[in-house]
């Protein structure tokens, strides 16, 4: 068996998918999956005495999906009982409350824009004035106010270490997801960081250092971290952008990488390369052999500093999947080199894979672990054999052309390109200097090299696409034609930018003046890298988003790419052409999605998404017209999220709006009707003007609010129609009318307010919906005055259940049986007020929140109407 840990490691992943993470066989206890192992190795064993080697490998494989099974339980029963999620799933710790906690610091305080983050381990809490211990992980950031005075603000702060022992007194809380379908898991993303609870610093003062135990190596590594992360922004003080691709691209932290640069690596699909990965770790090991080989080190001592470089590096950027498996699989090469053998690809990665999994088992859910691998799979199964076959035959005959005694040693097909090359110098070089004319085979011989390499490069960064194409458009909703081309100079260029950003940090620690002479150049392929890479990210249809592919598609994909690999590694020209055309239908169906919407034909659909405070409703029309009223926003942010370069902290038109659309299965929405130019409203259109095709864009009051008028003129900028409606105006799809109640003028005001509110009945049937944006009680009044109809058995509540709004009078009109209020879980403003809580119970209406239910969607088929929740679809 040519791929025996392959099998192995596909076994072990086998047996974790059986057993978990998740409840599919909660009674199988961790002791259950060992005695099967075993009982499957004995009996292996027997068949292998017996000479059956076939079924000694069957059983010897199923004992290893018994082992993953067996390693998935113990992470799963391995949490101690008094970790903070245990703790909270008890209800031993409130935290609505604020309390005291107690840990040491993982790290050095970490800058991030407008103030820090702290890491802690924690050790105790402090509940009812009595301490608890306590283990897991605490993340808390501090932001220094606007308004305080920014010099003497951070003097507050304790000047803290990784391993100091800290107090801080905060209200701390688990990682909440948000309840929509497709959304984002950041409760395991965080989980994974071995962070638990998070929450911030209301004051610089509330985090105290109580002690400076001897730091662990861990800790004193983590320093080195910290010092490495300073100086690098010390030596480019002058140019932050360009240190803040460095961060990334050496030290893994992309804290300070603008909104606009990353979405251009996106765009250009090299956004790897601010992922510190095996691209990163080749370079830096090819470096180093380099440099060992130019001060003639010997074999054994240029291995073993290059192990101990690896080891560093690993350390220094912590433990994250892709540096870890990058880190393994060079290891392994070397190792292999050392003892003068050559080693295989696909064996040295199952064998990373194998260890990291047998460590951490829920690694094999994590996108970044998957991504990790199936890009040197691809490599490994697919580009390695074509280059094999195709290239590498003619570069070996560029070798010693000169020496014709080596010909017989090469391949038939090659022979007359080694011959045409030998020949080719001899005609100009009698027409040369003598200095040129020894020298005239390199003429040929270098442009020769250098065409193949390229194709080998374009070969490698087309597969390694080609291969990453589904989870990139499952995971990350994204196809980049201009990939394959991007990459060449991204790749290139990150093959120098890697080794000559660590010369520098070394020689800028051991003498300024050098660091400061080395960041010149530095800078300079920093700054080509940048530039290739937005160039290429302006392409126009270079880049593109898209719903993610169905399961099935994702699943036939693999099946044809791994027997493509079977017959590119076994020579079968004739099976490849006939695999080349499923191959390429099935990719072209993930980066086109030519599926229909998740949507119910025939029905009226309002479905109130969970964005937090905010509001984003998606409503679909009985003939499959869709439109999405307001798209979220961070309440209280100044300007689009998206608009004008930097990034919001959070988009939540690209973090939560969108993927609940793509996981519809949408690419296009008819209308984004946006209620009025609140943040929290206005917030997300930006990321959904730019992510689906938007026919028209509904507007009320226009606002010389300059968020505002920035959505506006990116609208116009996509061909986006611009349709302002009034009071009065109606609308219809199928069988589904609509009508505008408000506002009643579409005059331009200075400013935005709640009763500017878009104000939009809908109808099928005999059911009508209700959604009052977030006009307050004097429009209600006029509303009801006005004598308009306004009876509907579904109200959305206006302005997040704030006590302004929603009436006993506004409720008597509407008369709703169903209500349905968006508002963040313990928000600052009190909402939704209690005072309109029970109004709405006395009133006989059943309420639903997004903080509590998640998404609500309400079904109708113009007799009646049907409610459920995210939620409750979850139970």
């Amino acid at each position: 068996m040519k791929l025996p840990v392959l099998w192995i490691v596909s076994a072990l992943a086998a047996g974790i998918l059986l057993a978990g993470p998740g409840p599919a066989m909660p009674s199988m206890r961790p002791m259950v999956w060992l005695a099967l192992a075993v009982a499957a190795l004995l009996v292996s064993l027997v068949f292998l005495l017996r000479r059956s080697t076939p079924m000694a490998w069957v059983l010897g494989l199923l004992s290893w999906v018994f082992l993953g099974a067996l390693a998935a339980r113990l992470e799963q029963v391995a949490i101690p009982l008094n970790h903070v999620s245990v703790l909270l799933g008890a209800g031993r710790l409130d935290t609505s409350e604020a309390l005291r906690y107690r840990g040491r610091l993982r790290e050095d305080p970490i800058q991030i824009p407008g103030g820090l983050r702290c890491d802690v381990d924690l050790e105790e809490v402090e509940v009812g004035g009595a301490p608890i211990d306590v283990s897991g992980g605490l993340r808390l950031n501090y932001f220094r106010s606007e308004t305080a005075a920014t010099e003497q603000e951070p003097e507050l702060l304790p000047i803290l270490r990784a391993g100091d022992r800290v107090e801080a007194l905060l209200r701390a809380r688990a990682p909440r997801n948000y309840g929509n379908p497709g959304a984002f898991d950041t409760r395991t993303y965080l989980a994974r960081q071995n962070i638990h609870l998070t929450g911030s610093l209301r004051s610089a003062a509330l985090l105290t250092k109580v002690g400076e135990p001897p730091p662990s190596l861990a800790h004193r590594v983590a320093r080195v971290r910290g010092r490495l992360l300073a100086q690098m922004d010390a030596l480019f003080a002058a140019a932050p952008d360009r240190a803040a691709v460095l961060r990334a691209m050496l030290l893994g932290d992309r804290t300070f990488i603008d909104h606009q640069r990353a979405l251009a690596f996106q765009k250009s699909a090299a956004y790897h390369v601010l992922v510190i990965a095996g691209l990163h770790v080749g370079a830096l090991t090819g470096f180093v052999l380099w440099a060992g080989k130019r001060l003639r080190l010997s074999l054994i001592a240029r291995t073993a500093v290059t192990l101990m470089a690896l080891a560093a590096y690993v350390a220094v950027v912590e433990d994250r999947p892709p540096i870890l498996r990058a880190a393994l699989m060079a290891t392994t090469l070397l190792c292999g080199w050392l003892f003068y053998r050559k080693i295989e690809l696909l064996n040295t990665l199952a064998l990373a894979a194998l260890v990291l999994l047998a460590a951490r088992p829920s690694a094999l859910a994590d996108p970044s672990f998957l991504l990790s691998f199936l890009t040197i799979g691809t490599i490994g199964a697919l580009a390695v054999p074509w280059i094999d076959r195709s290239s590498a035959p003619y570069l070996h005959a560029l070798e010693h052309l000169a020496d014709g005694t080596r010909d017989a040693g090469h391949p038939p097909r090659p022979m007359p390109f080694r011959l045409d090359a030998r020949a080719a110098p001899q005609w100009p070089a009698p027409r040369l200097p003598a200095r040129l004319a020894a020298r005239a085979s390199s003429f040929v011989i270098l442009p020769c090299r250098g065409a193949l390499r390229l194709w080998e490069v374009f070969l490698l960064s087309a597969t390694i696409q080609l291969g990453m194409l589904p989870l990139l458009a499952y995971y990350f909703h994204r196809v980049s034609l201009t990939g394959p081309l991007a990459n060449i100079p991204a790749v290139a260029l990150t093959g120098l930018i890697v080794p000559l950003g660590f010369v520098t940090l070394g020689a800028s620690l051991l003498w300024a003046p050098l660091g400061s002479a080395l960041a010149r150049p530095l800078g300079a392929l920093v700054g080509a890298l940048v530039a290739s890479v937005e160039w290429f990210s302006r392409w126009h249809w270079g880049s593109y988003r898209i719903p993610g592919p169905p399961w099935m598609l994702l699943f036939a994909f693999l099946i044809v790419v791994i027997l493509m690999a079977v017959a590119a590694r076994a020579s079968r020209k004739g099976w490849q052409l006939v695999l080349a055309a499923p191959l390429g239908l099935l990719a072209l169906g993930i980066a086109v999605y030519p599926f229909a919407p998740d949507l119910a034909r025939g029905k009226l659909e309002v479905t109130v998404l969970d964005v937090g405070q905010g509001d984003a409703i998606l409503t679909a029309f009985p003939d499959g017209t869709t439109m999405l009223v307001d798209a979220g926003g961070v309440p209280g942010m100044r300007g689009v999220q998206r608009v004008g370069g930097a990034r919001a902290s959070f988009d939540i038109g690209e973090e939560v709006v969108s993927p609940y659309l793509w996981h519809r299965g949408l690419k296009r929405l008819d209308v984004v009707a946006v209620t009025h130019a609140h943040q929290d409203h206005l917030g997300g259109v930006y990321a959904v003007l730019e992510n689906f095709r938007v026919r028209e864009l509904w507007v009320g009051r226009d606002v010389s609010r300059p968020a505002y008028r920035a959505v506006l003129e990116a609208a116009q900028a996509r061909g986006v129609r611009v349709v302002h409606h009034i009071r009065g105006e109606q609308f219809s799809w199928d069988g589904a009318s609509g009508r505008v109640l408000w506002p009643d003028s579409s005059a331009e005001t200075d400013s935005a307010k709640n009763n500017d509110s878009l104000v939009l009945r809908l109808e099928h049937g005999r059911v009508a919906l209700l959604l009052p944006g977030d006009i307050e009680a004097p429009v209600e009044r006029t509303l009801a005055a006005r004598g308009d109809t306004l009876a509907a058995e579904f109200l959305k509540v206006a302005h997040h259940g704030s006590k302004t709004s929603t009436s006993a009078e506004w409720l008597v009109r509407v008369g709703p049986r169903l209500a349905v209020i968006s508002a963040s879980e313990n928000n600052p403003f009190g909402q939704p007020h209690a005072d309109v809580l029970e109004r709405l119970r006395s009133a006989g209406v059943r309420v639903l929140r997004t903080d509590r239910d998640g998404a609500v969607t309400a079904l109708s088929d113009g007799q009646t109407l049907r409610i459920h929740s995210f939620v409750e679809s979850r139970q």
